[in-house]
């Protein structure tokens, strides 16, 4: 079966629910297709994990991000609220009920009129020049085919952009790629116990469970985070090197080994940490979650030079000051680096999710074009959020002046971008509204 849209977004976490939504409130036919039964992507994969850099200098980039947070923060109770960080170098971020988060963001695609399908996996685009003229994509009935005018990839992989001829780079300059995460919540703590430990990463009791075998030895330190709930604690700890994460069979082998690591951490938990005594284990998640592979080639390769200088691009089209999070690439070191500093942040240029060469393709979230110290701070799901925002109102721009991305002006889509509530973008200041 062929259905025609005007914009195709592959893949629904939190870029390509950007992109979607963005797109159709321009009044764009647009499809959005996920491979698994859930849209959020890394939210789906790791319930918990609190939305970072939502808030650079303290002030809400603004757009989506800051509105479908202002539903939550709405609600009756409230389903989100805005905190610090325990975590070094690290500033505000919001923690929120995940069911209802994801739940909020179903809504607003059935409000903007997306064609959401679920269960559907893109296998590959065909080609007619430099032109994505369809993508072919799998669910339980078989092989479908869409032609849409733009193509958005927001796999996390870029599997159809690379298939569309777009070079790309796996990992880091030696093909190191971050290590993957299994995460896991305890409920039924007690956090007023737990958190009065000074030592936000738990590093003299971790250090005690590895030397006695208790705890696998990639477990230094130890991150737990409160999570909404008032018993809740959210564990980001258990991460496994040596992963291809385009690579389903080492996703699997991560994924069960990151299961027996999450049982062992629970265990020592609930022995050795005060607070953690009548807590249990739950929300494991369903698979690892990925935080890198693919960094496909844009027009312009952003650079952690760019970052540390604190630039705004003409381009710019989301704030951060995100701190370079680099997680296990070689070794077992994890880095929370400033880079910019205090009460400064950069922009992430628009030319980064545009290819050189194919005419109607951009792709968002962490398959942009960044060096490898760039990758580890700009890919906070926020930003992921307002990239895949950009790329979805680039696309209806350009399809209603016919012109490709590459020749689309970028102060219209600036002007767009500000008209739509993002903040800090071509030389305006970051300020609350």
């Amino acid at each position: 079966m062929k259905t025609d849209v005007d914009v195709l977004v592959i893949g629904g976490g939190t870029a390509g629910f950007g992109a979607a939504l963005a797109a159709a409130r321009q009044g764009q036919r647009t499809m959005l297709i996920e491979a698994s039964q859930k849209i959020g992507g890394v939210m789906s994969f790791c319930p918990g994990m609190p939305w970072g850099a939502a808030y650079p200098c303290d002030v809400s980039i603004g757009g989506i991000m800051e509105e479908l947070a202002e539903r939550l923060f709405a609600m009756d109770p409230p389903a989100a609220e805005k905190r610090p960080c325990a975590l070094e170098n690290f500033g505000a971020e919001i923690q929120y009920d995940h069911d209802i988060a994801t739940t909020t963001m179903f809504e607003m695609l059935e409000e903007a009129g997306v064609d959401l399908r679920l269960g559907a996996t893109a296998t590959g685009p065909e080609m007619e020049g430099n032109r994505i003229e369809s993508v072919e994509f799998f669910d339980r009935h078989g092989a479908q085919t869409v032609a849409a005018g733009m193509v958005i990839d927001c796999s996390g992989d870029g599997d159809t952009s690379a298939k569309a001829g777009v070079p790309y780079e796996l990992g880091d300059t030696s093909g190191n790629m971050m290590g993957v995460t299994l995460t896991f919540m305890m409920v039924g703590a007690d956090l007023d116990r737990i958190f009065a430990e000074p030592d936000p990463y738990f590093t003299a009791q971790a250090g005690i469970g590895i030397a006695e075998g208790r705890l696998h030895e990639d477990l230094g330190k130890l991150y737990l985070m409160r999570g909404f709930h008032p018993d809740t604690v959210f564990c980001n700890s258990v991460v496994i090197r040596g992963v291809d994460g385009t690579n389903p069979a080492d996703v699997t082998r991560a994924t069960q080994e990151g299961r027996r690591r999450c049982m062992q951490m629970a265990e020592f938990l609930r022995s050795d940490i005060p607070g953690f005594e009548q807590a249990k284990m739950m929300y494991l998640g369903p698979t690892v979650g990925v935080r890198e592979t693919r960094k496909l080639e844009g027009q312009y390769r952003v650079t952690g030079a760019d970052l540390a200088a604190g630039t705004k691009f003409p381009d710019g089209i989301v704030a951060c000051d995100n701190p370079i999070d680099d997680v296990m690439r070689a070794d077992e070191s994890m880095t929370h680096d400033a880079i910019v500093g205090a009460g400064d942040y950069y922009t992430i240029p628009f030319r980064s999710m545009v290819p050189r060469e194919i005419e109607n393709l951009m792709f968002a979230g962490r398959i942009i074009s960044a060096d490898p110290e760039a990758f580890a701070s700009v890919r906070g799901m926020p930003q992921c959020i307002a990239m895949g925002q950009a790329c979805g109102t680039a696309a209806a721009l350009a399809l209603i002046a016919g012109t490709t991305v590459q020749d689309m002006p970028h102060s219209r889509l600036v002007s767009a971008l500000q008209g739509q509530g993002l903040r800090g973008l071509d030389g305006m200041a970051l300020q609350r509204k």
